[in-house]
């Protein structure tokens, strides 16, 4: 990964520890992760940018309709890279031409 093209990191409740909170800020990433309901103290997070993580997890059960892309038939990294980009283009043209 190239260091600092990672601005905010998005995950759910289930990442909620201060371990984890402290490796994301020491790599100078912001922690977009809701507390858990029984923390102590809870910590603040950019409601704005948790709503974006819906759109990600939408894309990705998309994606996974492709069966070559959720049960990772192709062998190499980049033949996968390919495919799921491929998907991806599908799935764009769609949205691109319905607007």
């Amino acid at each position: 990964m190239i260091a600092g093209c990672v601005q905010a990191l998005l995950a759910d409740r289930g990442y909620d520890a201060d371990a984890i909170r402290a490796a994301i800020a020491i790599a100078g990433v912001q922690a977009v992760i809701p507390a858990k309901q029984r923390r102590r103290t809870p910590a603040l997070h950019d409601r704005r940018k948790y709503r974006l993580r819906n759109q990600i997890e939408r894309l990705f059960n998309k994606l996974k309709n492709w069966r070559r892309v959720a049960t990772r038939y192709d062998k190499t990294k980049s033949s996968y890279v390919g495919f799921v980009s491929l998907a991806s283009i599908k799935l764009w043209l769609l949205v691109v031409h319905d607007s």
